[in-house]
């Protein structure tokens, strides 16, 4: 969802929290403190949304144990952060989250890890299914100077030259690893073992082997993949 649509879609704070309680109540709501379905909604015109607990006494509301959770920034602003971030093709900075929501930086800094946060929770708990396809990447290092001559690579020892900046695997830089549904989720990590039991580390808390089909490339490390799954009959 891009953020126009979440701006036509919440225009106010109740269609927010409305929003919030079809998906986390549904038709039962309950305590989050005791967990008891003896509620009932508060009758206090000034606190929109405010339940209150029969078994407990206890006063809550549908933000209680998320992101959102004592929150004094309108909620329309907190869908408009995670439309700009989901939809963020580079990284985004504060200060810019800052402009577009007219909120200050301190605020939209802490927007961006309670957000940021909550969605690397939920890739732990994602299992893509249907055709898969995963692959790795390598981030970080300079810049190039595109504009600029390339330099001479320095000699090595026997006399063939080398690159200046390797690029891919052998580089230096941080290496990511990700798996994609076509259509769907995406779940990405950093690799700290691109090795096959590394690669094989993470396609098994990725997909679901029940319903998958698996589309990598001819990297070896994923032969290991291959070769078991085709052992179990799986994929």
């Amino acid at each position: 969802m891009n953020i126009l649509n979440v701006i036509n879609r919440f225009q106010t704070q109740d269609s927010c929290i409305d929003h919030l309680e079809s998906i986390r109540y549904k038709d039962d709501a309950y305590c989050p403190h005791c967990g008891s379905i003896d509620v009932a909604r508060k009758a206090d015109g000034q606190r929109v949304g405010r339940w209150n607990c029969h078994d407990c006494q206890a006063s809550f509301n549908v933000l209680s144990g998320t992101i959102f959770q004592g929150t004094h920034l309108p909620l329309q602003k907190w869908f408009c952060a995670i439309a700009i971030i989901v939809n963020a093709k580079k990284s985004l900075s504060s200060h810019q989250l800052s402009r577009d929501l007219s909120i200050s930086q301190s605020s939209a800094w802490y927007m961006q890890q309670r957000i940021r946060s909550e969605m690397v929770t939920k890739q732990g708990r994602i299992l893509l299914k249907g055709i898969i396809e995963a692959d790795e990447t390598y981030v970080g290092g300079k810049p190039r100077n595109r504009n600029r001559k390339p330099e001479k690579p320095p000699e090595n020892g026997d006399g063939k030259t080398s690159p200046k900046n390797k690029r891919g695997r052998g580089t230096k830089k941080t290496a990511v690893i990700g798996a994609v549904e076509r259509g769907g989720n995406v779940v990405a990590r950093v690799a700290n073992d691109l090795s096959g039991k590394g690669v094989l580390a993470f396609i098994q808390g990725a997909i679901d082997p029940n319903s998958s089909t698996l589309v990598t490339d001819e990297y070896k490390s994923y032969n290991v993949v291959r070769r078991i799954t085709l052992r179990a009959n799986i994929w």
